[in-house]
This record gives C-alpha cells, sequence and structure tokens, in this order.
C-alpha cells in the first residue's frame, strides 16, 4: 500500500549513510573556513518580503522563484531564497566590529525547475565578509573556496572570474549593453525579448542558444572599467596568481542577483553535464548595505550548494559516503535477554566507544545479521557462558577471529585493537 503522504516535489529526505556523508562536508567547511577567522552565523528561515524584493527586484529568483505569503498577522513573508542579504540585514541589525567575518549552513527555497543538485529546498554553505573593500579580502574568499573544494578532493573544477564594475563605471557599460542588444532584440530568447532593458546583464548569463548567439561578440564589462576598478582586479588577479589558484576569465559571467559589483566568480566542476555544473560561486557586494537602507558597506563572499557539491564528488569518486560514515566501534550480541546488551553499550559510550545492539530478542543469527550491516568493526557476544564468566566472546568482524576478554579488560582490548 502505497503512503499516504510523500516528500514534496523539489524537496528530497537525506537518510544514513548519505546524511552522514552531508554532516562530514558541513563539519570539513566548518573547519576549512574557521582557521581564517569565519564564525558561524544563524539566521532565520523566513525574513520580511521586502528584504528581498530591495536588493533583487529584477531577477528571476525574486520575480518567480521566491515562496512568500501572508502570515496570520498579516506580515508579507519570504522563505530564503539565498544566503547573502539575511547576513547582511544580521549585520546591519546587530552592529558587529568590521570586517565581519562569518560562515553559514542553511536551507534555501527556490520554486524553480528541480534539476540535477539543484531543488527546490537546498542547502548551501558560505561565507560572508563585510566591512572592508580590500581587494586581498576578495582573494582570501576565492582562495577559501578553492581550497574547499580541493580539500574534498576535487580536482576538476575551474575557477570562473569576471569584475561587474562599480557604481561609477557599470552603468555606462550598461548603456554601451543596450545600445548593442536594442537592434538584435528579435534574435534573443522569448523572455529576454520582452525583459533585457530592466536588466541587460542577465542577457549575457542566459544559456539559451538564441542569447548565446546574440551576445557572442557583445562588449565586456572589463573593457569598460573605471580607473579605480582596473586597479582593483589587477590586485585581485595577481593575489590568486600568487597562492597559485588557476582562473579563467569569462567576461560573460554574471551572479544572479542584483547587487553584485567589481569581483565576481563561479566555480564550475567539468566532471558535470555543461548546464548543471555550477557548484557555487559568489562576488563582491559593495552596494547591498545602502539597498537595505543602511550606510555605505562593502562585502564579499560565496554560497555553494551542498547537494551540487556532491555530485561533483559522486562524478570523480572522492568524498564518498564510505569514505566519510563513522563506523561503530562495537556491536553488542546478547542472547541471554538484552540486560548485558543495554548495560554494555551505555558502559561503552561512557568511556568514548560507539557500541549498538539488537532488540526483540532476536536469534544470534539475526543478531550477527544486523552487527554486519552496522558496519562495526568489532562483534562483542554475550550468551550463557560469557554471562557466568563476566566476559564477552570479542569477534573481528574482518577477520572473523574470536577470542574470550573479561569486561574488566574490555575498553583496554578495545582501545588497541582500534588503535585508540
Amino acid at each position: 500500500m502505497p503512503p499516504t503522504f510523500s516528500a514534496l516535489k523539489g524537496m528530497a529526505d537525506v537518510l544514513p549513510p548519505d546524511s552522514a556523508r552531508f554532516e562530514a562536508l558541513v563539519a570539513a567547511f566548518a573547519n576549512h573556513v574557521q582557521r581564517a577567522g569565519y564564525g558561524l552565523v544563524i539566521t532565520p528561515v523566513l525574513e520580511s518580503y521586502g528584504l528581498f524584493t530591495r536588493v533583487g527586484e529584477s531577477t528571476d529568483i525574486v520575480k518567480k522563484e521566491m515562496y512568500d505569503f501572508e502570515t496570520k498577522g498579516g506580515d508579507h513573508v519570504a522563505l530564503r531564497p539565498e544566503g547573502t542579504a539575511p547576513v547582511m540585514r544580521a549585520f546591519l541589525e546587530h552592529h558587529p566590529a568590521a570586517p565581519w567575518k562569518a560562515w553559514y549552513v542553511a536551507p534555501n527555497f527556490r520554486y524553480e525547475r528541480p534539476q540535477a543538485g539543484r531543488y527546490r529546498l537546498h542547502h548551501q554553505v558560505g561565507i560572508e565578509a563585510i566591512g572592508t573593500d580590500d581587494p586581498d579580502i576578495d582573494v582570501e574568499v576565492v582562495a577559501l573556496q578553492a581550497g574547499f573544494y580541493a580539500a574534498l578532493g576535487l580536482t576538476q573544477v575551474t575557477l570562473l572570474l569576471n569584475s561587474l564594475g562599480d557604481a561609477q563605471c557599470r552603468p555606462g557599460y550598461r548603456e554601451v549593453l543596450l545600445d548593442f542588444l536594442r537592434p538584435k532584440r528579435d534574435q534573443l530568447c522569448g523572455d529576454h525579448q520582452e525583459r533585457f532593458e530592466e536588466n541587460p546583464l542577465r542577457v549575457l548569463d542566459c544559456k539559451k542558444p538564441p542569447c548565446r548567439d546574440a551576445t557572442a561578440d557583445a562588449p565586456n564589462q572589463v573593457d569598460h572599467l573605471c580607473d579605480d576598478c582596473v586597479i582593483h582586479f589587477e590586485r585581485v588577479k595577481g593575489g590568486l596568481t600568487a597562492l597559485k589558484v588557476d582562473y579563467v576569465l569569462e567576461p560573460r559571467l554574471v551572479r544572479g542577483l542584483d547587487y553584485y559589483t567589481r569581483t565576481t566568480f563561479e566555480f564550475a566542476a567539468t566532471s558535470l553535464d555543461a548546464a548543471q555544473n555550477a557548484i557555487g560561486g559568489g562576488g563582491r557586494y559593495d552596494g547591498l548595505a545602502e539597498a537595505m537602507g543602511g550606510g555605505r558597506t562593502p562585502g564579499i563572499g560565496f554560497g555553494s550548494g551542498i547537494e551540487r557539491i556532491l555530485l561533483a564528488c559522486d562524478a570523480e569518486g572522492v568524498f564518498l559516503a564510505e569514505h566519510v560514515a563513522p563506523a561503530l566501534d562495537a556491536f553488542v550480541i546478547d542472547t541471554t535477554g538484552g540486560d548485558m546488551a543495554l548495560a554494555l553499550t551505555t558502559a561503552l559510550r561512557r568511556v568514548g566507544f560507539s557500541a549498538d545492539r539488537a532488540f526483540d530478542n532476536r536469534s544470534m543469527k539475526a543478531q550477527l545479521k544486523a552487527a554486519d550491516r552496522s558496519g562495526a568493526r568489532i562483534a562483542l557476544i554475550v550468551g550463557t557462558d560469557e554471562r557466568e564468566k563476566e566476559a564477552v566472546t570479542l569477534r573481528d568482524m574482518t577477520t572473523k577471529d574470536q577470542e574470550l576478554v573479561s569486561l574488566h579488560d574490555l575498553p583496554e582490548e578495545l582501545r588497541k585493537r582500534l588503535q585508540r
């Protein structure tokens, strides 16, 4: 009989052992970025609807993909579609000392067509560095993201890099681009024929063949940067080169939200299909705080989708579930009623071992199967003889060798066998 309910379209359950892999990835990320001084920030999953409309009104994320609704109290709210705006809102609200370096792991919600590694509910890890426009922080942020992928074992990853200019030079480039696009309007895809005047930079990022063909010889932002943006971008490129972080200049690269300025970047996993190979990216957003009603507050950060990262790991055969799922130290098999299993697993956990057991008074054969499925390295068997001798039969689940060990000596014997 089929279940009455199932997960909603575009929203997936994560079960063991995949959940252990998910957990290990977050732990690896936390360890990686905390070494650079980034602290965990946790923001609400619900934010004011206006927070996102003020900073991305012309984007598909806001216009088509956001989950928004009115609360019982009449407030218009939205489920978080991305991580940067909430973190900046928290910065402006709580006034931590700048530069503020924060990392997050969070679920994001977008009502879009589900695709490989991108669901309507997907999870991101990311960092934000707020309060400095030093190009060296751009280098640090990009290098941290590259280093994280390398730490997972990924090698087939390409860094795409661009500069989007700033409030001084971007408006002029926007007009140059509009002048280029207007005569080509009929050649663009259906969506951009109607909307290119609203945000012409998004046409450059469109993956549909009509827009790709029509903009093949479009003017590039990097050729229209002001002097300050040129200096900034040269420092970023030089810093990445000094750190041996390889990159490819991609003048068509823009981000999906309006608030990005200057440095913008994306990491593509070449092991994945080209249409769905972006595993993370970000950029500088020096105008974001002002768009929220705050004072000028520069910042830069990145977000990286956990589901898409794991797809790339699958494609390269790295960071697999069997590599990261923690194996149990011991599995207790008790054929004397279960009292010994209860006492022994509790005692082992208290002294630092991971231990589990079977339930429901199953047979020895069934409990051995359960021990094998658990992945435990050692089985501890308690029968009538062992109970009378205050001992257990210790069975190595790899070699199948067995020996009788007293309960008194058991912790030390386990440490020796597990090389603790």
